[in-house]
């Protein structure tokens, strides 16, 4: 998993936040990825489903950032040109490595049309897969072609094999330009070298395209053909979908993954999510503090009850009898804790359980104002359900028998 480090975003949430928001790393704790990360792993046992969800971004990570580089080489590459005015040459890449607001996407990056406008236009993610397919607009202007003949002519090699294909019957495609195959920069023993042999100013390739193509393999393998070390549970369309697009197209584009990692997101959002959030922003404790605090409890309640009782009919005087003030605290209050999901103390004092024992400070603004209120009311509760049992036990008049 990547780094747990947040991302809040710049005002103050007066809201829970949605599944998108923690994914994104734009929360604090408890209420973060590595929050509900641990919550997948321990209460729902589906942490796979979590973790193909991010290694599918990663792979978008590492497809933005293979583009990007090639971007920087053929701008290194063709110094004249661009210092000549024009910029036809990197137009093409630079319309795939332009970030968007994480606000503006949905689960799978792709732009959401919030006013039902420009539906027909591309997203970014969109033009990144279809760059990677190869599939980009063969109109070039003169400069351009210039551009692409001084690039392809600094690559070593006068030939691009085409994009492995696992399926042997497809026929061969045509050779690709260097920047869609990801063979420039890249020697026979996968070590990157410089795009331009001849430059020393040419930057060195840290992703390269098969890197690309074993991320794309390694979520088929891990997560999603029958019999895997990881495998989750998929509708069999797009199982077969993905299958067929990777091992017999070719493809490792991030768009390949769009309709499993939309289905995964709306699976946790519906069957994981409103746990996570009742567990972690109503409540601070874990369950096996949870299972600890109602033996507690009980056993507590259980030594009240009979202290009280024997000294009742002992004919003890009500200043004795003031001992069962403890067991009937202790009880209640433990009680209720397993009640509300909810260390009260723990809550005013602005800490949440991560697992068992282990704490951590409430970051999240609104989380925090949520529990507090809840301590709040559950502490008047234990207050008053103690004092009633206190007062019931103490001044009842005693009988010796």
């Amino acid at each position: 998993m990547e780094s747990r480090t947040p991302t809040p975003d710049g005002g103050t949430r007066e809201r829970l936040p949605n599944l998108f928001e923690v994914l994104s790393r734009r929360t604090l704790a408890p209420v973060d990825l590595f929050s509900f990360y641990i919550y997948m792993r321990d209460v729902q046992r589906s942490v796979d489903y979590l973790d193909f969800w991010l290694d599918v971004s990663q792979h978008m990570s590492l497809c933005r950032h293979y583009v990007r580089e090639l971007r920087r080489s053929v701008l290194i590459s063709t110094p004249d040109l661009e210092k000549g005015g024009s910029k036809r040459s990197s137009q093409i890449l630079d319309n795939y490595t332009a970030e968007r607001h994480s606000s503006d996407q949905g689960p799978s990056g792709t732009a959401r049309d919030l006013n039902g406008m420009n539906k027909e236009r591309m997203s970014n993610d969109q033009r990144l897969s279809a760059f990677l397919r190869g599939d980009v607009d063969s109109k070039h202007s003169p400069q351009h072609s210039m551009v692409s003949q001084k690039s392809e002519g600094n690559t070593p090699g006068s030939e691009h094999p085409p994009r492995p294909s696992f399926n042997t019957g497809t026929p061969e495609q045509p050779p690709r330009p260097s920047f869609m195959t990801g063979n420039t920069g890249t020697q026979g023993t996968g070590t990157p070298s410089p795009l331009n042999n001849n430059s020393n100013s040419s930057p060195q390739h840290t992703v390269a395209r098969a890197d690309i193509r074993a991320s794309a393999e390694k979520i088929l393998y891990t997560y999603l053909l029958p019999g895997a070390e990881r495998e989750i549970i998929l509708p069999q369309g797009i199982l077969s979908d993905i299958t067929a697009a990777i091992e017999r197209e070719g493809r490792d584009d991030p768009e390949v993954f769009d309709a499993a990692k939309d289905y995964v997101f709306q699976a946790m959002e519906r069957d994981a999510f409103p746990g996570f959030l009742r567990a972690k922003a109503l409540g601070n404790i874990v369950p096996p503090s949870m299972l600890l605090r109602l033996i507690l409890g009980l056993v507590s309640l259980f030594t009240g009850f009979w202290t009280a009782f024997v000294l009742i009919f002992l004919g003890k005087s009500r200043g004795t009898r003031c001992w069962v003030i403890w067991p009937f605290t202790f009880g209640v209050y433990f009680l209720a804790s397993h009640q509300y999901l909810l260390d009260p103390v723990l809550a005013l004092a602005g800490y949440s359980e991560y697992t068992f024992m282990s704490v951590h400070r409430i970051k999240e603004g609104f989380v925090r104002k949520l529990l507090t209120k809840r301590a709040l009311m559950c502490l008047c509760w234990i207050v008053i359900i103690d004092v009633a049992l206190c007062c019931l036990f103490i001044f009842v008049p005693g009988k010796r028998l």
